[in-house]
């Protein structure tokens, strides 16, 4: 049989017909990340208006019918015919990929927006849109179905002169097949933190779909000084002010705040560029940790801190107990890396290495006590690291990078291409020992953990490489220095799953383990490599003989269920997994091992600067907050809720 293959088999999709038949090219993927991206491309829209000067207030509201509703006070889509399309200019930035303000001709200096697919696509993948814009005392409507225009553009005169531009949406469950309901709390998070990013702009944030109204509202005159100080409210401050520095240069916007504690031997660095959250990264952060080593470098040595011949501070003795934020506003960004989350323009680092220099500086020389404080934290840091060298310089030797020698505990799997491998972290010998029975050897590595890992968020690096079940991790997993930059090249599993027993015991070993690796290198968490299993609570025997009806519960709610789906009379066994030792080999393959038939949660961090705040509380030194914080959140917490 002969097959033809001519122009008539090229499948041409055009505009929002491309955007339904392709959306994760668009969104990312048509799961709960795609799904919230929606809301964000619309509010986005709303703060480049902000961005402008033209806007106060921003509501965001979800419907008791699955809607999400953007209302700002800017002003206004523009409502006239686009010259180039012949259509109401509404209706050409919903309709068309690429159509808006942003990309020249002077509607916005600057922009926001992850990856500025715009409203159109968001319009593509709603079963309904309603665009409704006040302007020049009229209102004009437009309401969308799947992306076409139902109707024309109504036009009513307005008596209360409002002006703005509101997009309620519906996402189409065609697109969203995992499910179309928002989290108020992802939401919530992103909002708060535009909140922060943009100083005296209102965020309010309502949610209808309950029996009660909830509503959330963010406003912060103090802009990133709020946010670094909101970051740092449970830790003990080295300096009593937040240094803010805030100036524009060459058409780039430089804010900064930086605080330093006395309790945390950590930095949590957090960039920003036109509001999106730089995880990977950037010339605007390389700018920011360069300029600080420099700066506080000559301070040392005008102080007599340092002699001749003595070694420089590092960054990261440098940065020892910062918190800051570093935003910048760039009217033309460019972003690089898979996620588009790293900023690649080179003369934004010449720009706030400049800015920084210059204002940080200058308060410092007015503040002889602050520099004195951070030095001599920098300098205990740099004698720590001294005195930590030798445990450091054998987890280098052990280095599964420099040496095939692995930690003998580690079962390896056969294969060497990281993509495919994945890592087990398993609480005791016992667990470990079924679960090295029940693993496909091809790609699966177990690595046992004895008793309670160290907790690193009240350890130097003296303690943190002395550790023996740390020191097997570094090594077995390839994860090197703390202080080196993480390296994906390096890792020697993709998928790091962390398998403990579904206990208090457990619970506390994960929350251990989770602390570890968001303090010793924390792009593991933000880029995807955390996996926590989840392994059953019970085992249901139904009936008897041959005809037993095995079932496993992963949650009490399961077990009831199945339970009270069971006809009068009828026979059947409970048995409570108290650990993962009781499971038999072919169980624990079974139930939490096998890609086929298992359950993992990824370990996501959506909310950076909560992550770090949650981590002190629970994991620092300070009694009072845990306690607060157990009191307030404890009743109603679930084991699932305390997974990041």
């Amino acid at each position: 049989m002969t097959e033809t293959y001519g122009a008539e088999q090229i499948q041409v999709l055009e505009g929002l017909e491309h955007v339904r038949k392709r959306p994760g090219m668009y969104i990312g993927s048509t799961g709960p990340r795609g799904l919230h991206h929606l809301v964000y491309e619309i509010v986005d829209n709303s703060v480049d208006e902000a961005l402008a000067g033209h806007c106060k207030h921003i509501a965001i509201s979800l419907g008791a019918d699955g809607s999400a509703t953007i209302t700002d006070d800017g002003r206004g889509i523009p409502t006239d015919t686009h010259p180039r399309t012949g259509k109401s200019t509404i209706e050409t930035v919903l309709t068309v990929l690429g159509a808006g303000g942003k990309f020249g001709g002077g509607g916005y200096k600057v922009s926001g927006g992850l990856h500025g697919v715009g409203a159109a696509v968001v319009n593509a993948l709603s079963t309904i849109l309603t665009a409704t814009i006040w302007r020049e005392g009229k209102q004009y409507i437009q309401r969308f179905h799947r992306g076409i225009p139902e109707g024309g553009l109504a036009v009513s005169s307005d008596s209360q002169k409002r002006r703005g531009t509101m997009i309620s949406f519906l996402p189409d469950p065609e697109i969203f097949t995992t499910g179309v309901d928002f989290d108020f709390d992802t939401l919530l998070s992103r909002f708060r933190e535009l909140a922060f990013l943009n100083a005296g702009v209102e965020f309010r944030f309502s949610d209808l779909r309950g029996e009660t109204e909830r509503t959330e509202s963010y406003i912060y005159e103090g802009g990133i000084r709020e946010y670094v100080k909101y970051m740092t409210r449970e830790k003990a401050a080295l300096h009593p002010d937040i240094i803010f520095i805030n100036q524009e240069r060459d058409g780039v916007s430089v804010e900064c705040a930086l605080q330093w504690s006395t309790d945390v031997y950590n930095d949590n660095v957090l960039g920003f560029a036109n509001n999106i959250r730089t995880i990977d990264g950037g010339t605007h952060l390389e700018g920011l940790k360069a300029v600080l080593t420099r700066t506080f470098n000559s301070f040392a040595r005008k102080a007599n801190k340092l002699k001749d011949g003595d070694k420089n501070l590092t960054g990261e003795h440098v940065r020892e107990g910062l918190t800051a934020v570093l935003s910048v506003k760039v009217p033309n960004p460019e972003f690089e890396g898979q996620t588009k989350t790293k900023l690649g323009n080179p003369e934004v680092r010449g720009i706030v290495d400049g800015v920084i220099s210059e204002k940080l500086t200058e308060y410092l020389e007015f503040h002889p006590d602050v520099v004195a404080s951070i030095l001599e934290k920098a300098l205990q840091s740099m004698q720590a690291e001294e005195a930590a060298r030798k445990a450091r310089d054998l987890v280098r030797r052990k280095s599964a990078l420099e040496s095939s020698t692995l930690p003998g505990k580690l079962a390896d799997c056969q294969s060497r291409d990281p993509a495919e491998s994945e890592v087990f972290l398993v609480e005791g010998d016992s667990a470990g020992g079924s679960a090295k029975q029940g693993r496909d050897r091809r790609f699966q590595a177990i690595l046992p953990l004895r008793g309670k890992i160290l907790n690193i968020e009240r350890a130097d690096d003296r303690k943190i490489y002395g550790n023996n079940e740390i020191q097997a991790m570094i090594t077995g997993l390839g994860l090197g220095l703390k202080t080196e930059e993480f390296d994906v090249g390096r890792l020697r599993y993709h998928r790091i799953i962390i398998m403990t027993d579904a206990d208090v015991d457990g619970a506390h070993i994960r929350t251990l383990l989770l602390t570890f690796f968001y303090r010793y290198k924390r792009d593991l968490v933000e880029q995807g490599y955390i996996y926590i299993a989840q392994p059953p609570l019970y085992k249901i025997s139904i009936g008897g003989g041959r005809n037993i009806d095995v079932r496993y519960c992963y949650s009490e709610q399961e077990k009831e269920a199945i339970l009270r789906g069971l006809r009068e009379n009828q026979k059947y066994e409970l048995q409570r997994f108290k650990g993962l030792g009781e499971m038999q080999a072919d169980q624990l393959w079974e139930t939490t091992m096998n890609p086929e038939t298992r359950t993992l949660r990824q370990v996501t961090i959506e909310d950076a600067a909560e992550a770090d705040r949650v981590f002190n509380i629970l994991m620092g030194d300070r009694v009072e907050p845990r306690r607060e914080f157990i009191e307030t959140y404890g009743p109603r917490l679930q084991m699932a809720d305390l997974d990041i």
